[in-house]
């Protein structure tokens, strides 16, 4: 079988409103059959390169392909090959949601049938109500309706789950579970991490329309840190202090005296691997040991901080 080209490849891509530039140079690709997330404050260039992939709107300069091909070539061919939702959604409202997905449809291809109505019961939409009657969180459900109705091989999603509830937050979640175990690459932008974290095999971290980073999950948990805390007895705060400090990754130390005679604790941060930590408490008496996981938040916090160079 002919090696396919990835789903999206982005080389150098540039954004310039006027004199002003918001998008600096982006390069990434996503594999078909993954989804990747992009993560950013609002305002970091999240959508406009979304709309820039799409043909929305143009690029200043730079490379783009979707499924092997230039967007601004590909035509109604290409496009209905994808699922997009937007992230200011804006929905025709004298009609209803059954009207408006039929006219999808028609323009994105072929719907199997009962699609329709297996997404709505799923996503808990009533399908005969007029568009101006839907709250913002079912006109967002219409919108993933005809995002994925026709099972595109990409699907673009500019902040999906705007609107939602937590329980449909987790249903929308189970539907891009399946949609990669169906083969289908998804393209995922938001500012919330823990819809990231949930289901991204690949996280980009935008800011200031300029990517900072681009990992696995688990890559960027491995450089988050670990909270610190225990208790040991036998010792002062001096001598624990002392010892702790000379272990490789411990920081933000602060060590004081608790409860019973002799009895210290000592809260910090972990940067590193546990294995010194462990060594150097043999020559305490240990009564508490608290490791929490990585801050994952934490870790792209600090990534947004970092200063982005032009």
């Amino acid at each position: 079988m002919p090696h396919q080209p990835a789903a999206i490849t982005v080389r150098g891509l540039r954004k310039s409103y006027g004199s002003k530039e918001v998008l600096h140079g982006l390069d990434f690709t996503v594999e078909r059959g993954t989804i990747f997330g992009m993560i950013g404050p609002n305002g970091a260039g999240k959508t406009t390169t979304m709309r820039a992939l799409l043909d929305i709107i143009r690029p200043s300069s730079g490379e783009l392909a979707l499924l092997g091909e230039d967007p601004r070539r590909g035509g109604p061919a290409l496009r209905r090959r994808i699922g997009y939702l937007p992230g200011d959604l804006i929905l025709q409202a004298r009609t209803t949601g059954r009207r408006l997905v039929e006219h999808y449809g028609e323009l994105s291809g072929p719907v199997r049938p009962g699609r329709v109505r297996e997404l709505a019961e799923r996503l808990d939409l009533d399908l005969d109500v007029q568009i101006r009657r839907l709250s913002k969180g079912n006109k967002q459900k219409l919108g993933l309706v005809q995002a994925f109705m026709h099972d595109p091989e990409l699907l673009v999603l500019d902040e999906p789950t705007s609107g939602l509830d937590p329980l449909m937050q987790a249903e929308f979640l189970a539907l891009l579970h399946e949609a990669r175990a169906k083969g289908q690459t998804v393209f995922l932008s938001s500012h919330v991490l823990s819809e990231i974290q949930a289901v991204a095999d690949e996280v980009a971290i935008l800011r200031e329309g300029k990517i900072t980073t681009i990992a696995t999950v688990e890559e960027l948990r491995a450089t988050a840190t670990r909270r610190l805390r225990l208790v040991a007895g036998n010792t002062s705060p001096e001598k624990l202090a002392a010892l702790l400090q000379g272990v490789p990754g411990v920081a933000r130390l602060a060590v004081h005296s608790v409860g019973a005679a002799g009895m210290v604790e000592a809260t910090g941060v972990l940067e590193d691997g546990v294995s010194a930590l462990v060594r150097a408490l043999a020559a305490v008496e240990l009564h508490d040991l608290v490791l929490e996981e990585p801050d994952l938040e934490e870790a792209v916090l600090s990534l947004y901080s970092e200063e982005v160079r032009p």
